[in-house]
């Protein structure tokens, strides 16, 4: 036993499986081979062989546990991040069309409300009364008319017999008419006091939600004046500012990702309803209007108009390439961009630091555009300490 020795190769003591080359079994099977051997070997052969076994342990723990994923072609997206805001398509300052007290407020801020529903009423008792004269004018013209046919029908009808001269039948035909004249015009000036009635009464030229309120019960206002602003709360859309170098890319087709500040956790596809080609002269950007696809959606988007929406406009730049998760990127303050590969043709699975360039960014992944190739398996996990040619061991459900 003076002449024994151990050595210890890749070989010697291994299993393959999953995770490649285990040196932890190949520790335990040195324990096992040192237990059964101790009883022969002197001290010197014991520690050398103990020796030997600690260096297995050191080896079974330097492997470090990493996330990996395969990298593959697909298709390169230029992605567009902008900002901005939902807004609504039709908002509007209300005011009275005449001048008046305001007598009867019945909503306020908040409130939503109904196309042609009452919001607020003026004092109208003056114009009411003079409706009524108006009203009562009518029917007295409308008597007048009555009585003046009547006398022109039966002076018509004896007045050849009766020897009645002609001029004075015409005179009473046009008696008629100066009457039915008159009629028509108290008839209008009776509509134009009902319209005046009306107008004291401010109506919902849409449905909304009042958003602010200007006035209150006893104040006199004047026409023009705003009293209440509404908005509409339908159909809203969202308004995004995107820079002068992105206009000839965009179009109707261009899918769009829309992401609410007040619901994160709710990402809605939409798609460009219109694009607005003049340019804001100080910011250099132009407005893209985006409707988002709700139609589908199991519960409405509780949005309103005002709340601040995240984009991200998808170009499709016509070619495929090689694109790998953004965590699986290094970047070092000198400008490397590095990646760490995965050795899977080994027994023993080692990692070597690969020097990239990269591309486009997109749907948290990002194009490189030389130093990887389809297939290669680039570790996403555990990257940050690793070093070259260390052994590393991938996590249950990776490859």
């Amino acid at each position: 036993m003076s002449g024994l020795s151990v050595e210890l190769t890749k070989n010697t003591v291994s299993t393959k499986g999953g995770g490649g080359t285990t040196p932890l079994f190949a520790a335990g099977a040195g324990l096992v081979l040192f237990v059964y051997l101790r009883g022969f070997m002197s001290f010197h052969h014991r520690a050398t062989a103990a020796l030997f076994l600690m260096l297995l342990s050191v080896i079974a723990a330097a492997q470090v546990p990493v996330q990996v994923e395969a990298v593959s072609n697909r298709t390169i997206v230029r992605q567009i991040n902008v900002t901005g805001t939902v807004t609504s398509p039709r908002t509007a300052v209300l005011s009275t069309a005449v001048a008046g007290l305001v007598a009867e407020l019945t909503i306020d801020e908040g409130h939503r409300v109904k196309a042609g529903e009452a919001l607020l009423k003026l004092d109208a008792e003056l114009a009411q009364l003079a409706l009524e004269r108006a009203l009562a004018e009518v029917l007295q013209r409308e008597t007048a008319v009555a009585d003046a046919r009547r006398r022109f029908t039966e002076l018509e009808e004896v007045g050849t017999q009766q020897g009645i001269a002609r001029t004075q039948i015409e005179s009473l035909r046009a008696e008629v008419s100066s009457d039915e004249a008159a009629l028509v015009a108290s008839q209008a000036a009776a509509r134009e006091q009902q319209a005046i009635v009306e107008r004291h009464t401010l109506k919902a030229p849409f449905a909304g939600v009042i958003s602010e309120r200007h006035t209150e019960m006893g104040e006199w206002v004047n026409p023009g004046d705003g009293l209440l602003e509404l908005v509409a709360t339908d159909n809203l859309r969202f308004d995004f500012r995107v820079g002068q170098d992105n206009f000839g890319a965009l179009s109707p087709k261009t899918p769009v990702e829309i992401t609410l500040d007040a619901l994160p956790e709710r990402p809605v596809s939409g798609h460009i309803d219109t694009i607005v080609p003049v340019k804001d002269p100080s910011a250099r950007t132009f407005l893209v209007r985006v409707l988002a696809d709700t139609t589908d959606a199991d519960e409405p988007l509780r949005i309103t108009p005002g709340m601040s929406a995240r984009g991200k406009l998808n170009i499709d730049v016509g070619r495929s390439g090689v694109a790998v998760s953004r965590d699986a990127i290094l970047r070092f303050p000198d400008g490397r961009v590095t990646i760490w590969v995965v050795d899977t043709e080994a027994d023993l699975r080692v990692v070597r630091e690969q020097v990239v360039s990269t591309g486009f960014e997109f749907d948290g992944v990002v194009e490189i555009v030389n130093g990887l190739s389809d297939g290669d398996v680039v570790v996403v996990r555990g990257n940050e300490t690793l070093q070259e040619g260390q052994a590393v061991s991938i996590r249950d459900g990776d490859r």
